[in-house]
Formats: structure tokens, sequence, C-alpha cells
């Protein structure tokens, strides 16, 4: 198998929960180089707010996904809730229907959270936003599957991509949002949103990853017990 079945995928937005309440001071921080300095705080009220609507054990990532959505939507204020809701919430559609998270569908995901984002906002990138991150880490891992590599090496040139996507920020003039009021003052430093972008598309890039090793070692034991059940019978 070459994918994962979305059933065992649901994990994944918990993972995202903890990741962003690990870093919601240096976040913050971040944030308050030239805005209000509360974005630690808001993306961990919302996330907080999914994880305890998920429980200890999540539902399928589709509704995971769409849980953390309303969550967002409903739990975050100013522009962040919308943008990252509308963000999981095209990534939740896109994943409807499907069995298993493989290559393709990740990457259809992952441009529909791009599009969806855009659609919402008057944002492009290189305005010094989150799609700074989610931009180019959409095109590198069409890039790498174009290039016939394998799902864990597309995810892990999506999550270098939003890296490098995150650190370019540093040298753009913010032209969007509270940030865009201080021109060329508020460039030098990394973009809050790029920051939380980036920490999401890793964080998922290695939970997909460690889940693709799982099912990879289960399916090992499966024929391996298989073998040995028919050479037993044998």
């Amino acid at each position: 198998m070459t994918g994962v079945p979305l059933t065992q995928a649901g994990g994944l937005v918990l993972e995202l929960v903890v990741a962003i309440n690990v870093n919601r001071a240096s976040l913050s921080e971040i944030d308050g180089a030239i805005g209000d300095g509360d974005h630690g705080v808001n993306m961990s009220k919302g996330f907080t707010r999914a994880g305890a609507a998920l429980g200890a054990s999540p539902p399928p990532l589709p509704q995971a996904l769409s849980t953390l959505s309303d969550s967002l939507f409903e739990g975050i204020g100013g522009s962040m809730g919308p943008l990252y809701g509308s963000l999981f919430s095209a990534m939740a559609e896109t994943l409807d229907g499907a069995e298993t998270l493989d290559a393709p569908l990740c990457g259809r995901m992952l441009r529909a959270g791009l599009d969806a984002v855009g659609e919402i906002g008057s944002a492009k990138p290189g305005d010094k936003t989150m799609l700074d991150a989610l931009a180019p880490a959409a095109d590198a891992f069409d890039a790498a599957q174009r290039e016939g590599k394998s799902f864990a090496d597309c995810l892990d040139a999506m999550a270098a991509a939003a890296e490098r996507g995150r650190d370019a920020t540093r040298d753009m003039v913010a032209r969007v949002g509270r940030a865009s009021r201080l021109g060329e003052r508020s460039r030098g430093v990394v973009d809050a949103g790029a920051s939380s972008c980036c920490l999401i598309l890793q964080t998922i890039a290695t939970g997909v990853k460690r889940r693709l090793e799982a099912t990879a070692g289960a399916a090992v034991a499966g024929q391996e017990t298989r073998n040995t059940s028919t050479l037993a019978s044998k």
C-alpha cells in the first residue's frame, strides 16, 4: 500500500493541536514584531477547541478536518479564522468519499486548500502572508510527484519548501493586513501566518510519513504471517 487509510488518520488533527499549542508563545512573539502579538494565542484557542470536540478517539481524517475548520471559524477572530477555516474545509471536502490518502489525493488536497485561501483574501504570494509558505509547498509537492518520487519524498519536498517560503518572508514587505501599514519597517522579520502555516504543513508531513511507515510495516507483517501459514499447511 502506498497510502494511509483515512479511518486511521484522524489523529493527524490532534497532532496539529499539540504542535500549535507547543508553539503558542513563539508564534505570538513572531507576530508581536509587526502585528498584534496574539497570533499564537488565537491559533491555540481555535485548535484547542477542535481538540476538545474531537476527543481522544478522533473520526476519519475528512471529518476531523471538518471539525477543525468549524472550530477555527467559530473560535478565532480577525482574518486567520476564515483563512485557516477555509483551508481545512477545502481539504476535508477533497478527501470526502475517499478511503486512502495517497500522493495524488494529497496533492489535490493541498491545491484545494491553497485555492480556498486565495479566493477569500486579497493576498498573493510575495505579500508576506501564509500564502508564502503554502503556495511553494503545494508547488513542490506537485513537482516531486511529476518527477515520480515516492509519497514520503513528496511530503519532504513540501515541508522543505514551506520552510523556505516562511524564511523568505523575512525579506518581504507586508502588503496586506495590519503589518502593511508599516511599509518598509515590516521587512526584517518572518511573517506569523507563514510561520504557523509552515508548522502545520511540517506536522502533517511528519504524521503522514509515520503512518505510511506503520502501514507498510503492517503489510509486511501480514504477508509474513500468510507465508508462514501457507508453509505450515503444506
